[in-house]
């Protein structure tokens, strides 16, 4: 299930075993207050956690002890093991009976940033499953509008999707600033451009309006988002890296056969970030992205070698890419 369906599948009762993974923090910590305030009860007494980089071999009998364990003076006890990744054979005989014929009073939390290497829990029909990816824009953006008129802030779907756009869809980040603008605000309406002066902008997000602007050939629009990116020396080899990376993702977006599944695994993006991005190569063009992938490559090398200072190397990109 999604994250946005835990709280309603909660209230239908406690699962054995879930899984929460994906790349959100926000969502892994919040899954894990949603389960415990819903079924915990005495955590001094009920509640065990471990890190699952020390439950290896006979070491995960431990894991083993702490679920079979009766809870004290309430109807459920919960174990959270942080980073689990059991291999095969540690499944096979440290874990599969346990969790193929669960204690009906325990509750036992995964919590993964990510997928690795060992036994496939996502696959296990005794773990329930919580996808706690980076959620698509409509979701985050939904998600605001809700939280702003809970508060009483009329934020309109654009303000909303420009905060899920501004923040690359990370909630954490998302949901700090949308606390900051409910405590601005203490009601009433949130105009689009309080959202757009007070919320800050992610680097990459900022990278990629000056990509758009190149596309456009908007050389005014490019250079105040670089001035505003390069506020210190030596900043502008890290701008220069950044556009590089993001060249060379474009270009291979528009020139690979592969599905926007395949590259999301391959880039590390989100699937939206795919098909944004191939919208955006598009109206580049090939024969100009692989122009402005060589460009950055060669200022970041000269950069480098000693042979050019990073302030004269952007501004000699700045002049390839519009002039």
């Amino acid at each position: 299930m999604k994250f946005t369906e835990l709280k309603n599948d909660v209230k239908e009762g406690a699962r054995n075993i879930y899984l929460l993974e994906g790349d959100d923090a926000y969502f892994r910590i919040n899954g894990e207050e949603i389960i415990k305030s819903a079924f915990l009860q005495m955590p001094e007494l009920n509640f065990t956690a471990f890190d699952g980089e020390a439950l290896k071999g006979a070491a995960v009998s431990d894991l083993v002890s702490a679920l079979q364990s009766v809870p004290f003076m309430s109807e459920r006890r919960i174990v959270k093991v942080t980073g689990f990744y059991p291999s095969e054979s540690d499944y096979e005989k440290h874990l599969k009976k346990l969790f193929e014929n669960f204690p009906d009073t325990s509750t036992l939390i995964i919590v993964n940033a990510e997928s690795k290497k060992g036994v496939d829990l996502k696959r296990k029909q005794c773990v329930t499953f919580v996808d706690c990816n980076r959620a698509d824009e409509d979701t985050v953006a939904k998600w605001a509008y809700l939280t702003f008129k809970r508060a009483g802030v009329h934020a309109s779907v654009d303000s909303c999707t420009a905060i899920a756009r501004y923040c690359l869809c990370n909630m954490s980040r998302v949901a700090l600033e949308v606390e900051k603008l409910i405590d601005y605000k203490r009601g009433g309406e949130l105009t689009r451009e309080e959202v757009d002066g007070l919320v800050y902008k992610d680097t990459d997000y900022r990278i990629y309006e000056m990509t758009n602007a190149v596309s456009r050939r908007d050389f005014d629009t490019f250079v105040q988002i670089e001035n505003e990116l390069c506020r210190k020396e030596g900043d502008e080899t890290s701008l220069l890296s950044g556009l590089f990376s993001y060249f060379k993702n474009l270009l291979t977006v528009l020139t690979s056969d592969e599905s926007d599944a395949e590259l999301s695994k391959l880039l590390k993006m989100k699937e939206y970030g795919v098909k944004k991005s191939r919208e955006q190569a598009r109206a580049i063009g090939e024969e100009r992205l692989k122009k402005y992938v060589k460009i950055t490559y060669s200022a970041i090398s000269e950069i480098k070698g000693g042979l050019a200072i990073p302030k004269n190397a952007l501004q000699t990109v700045n002049n390839s890419l519009f002039f």
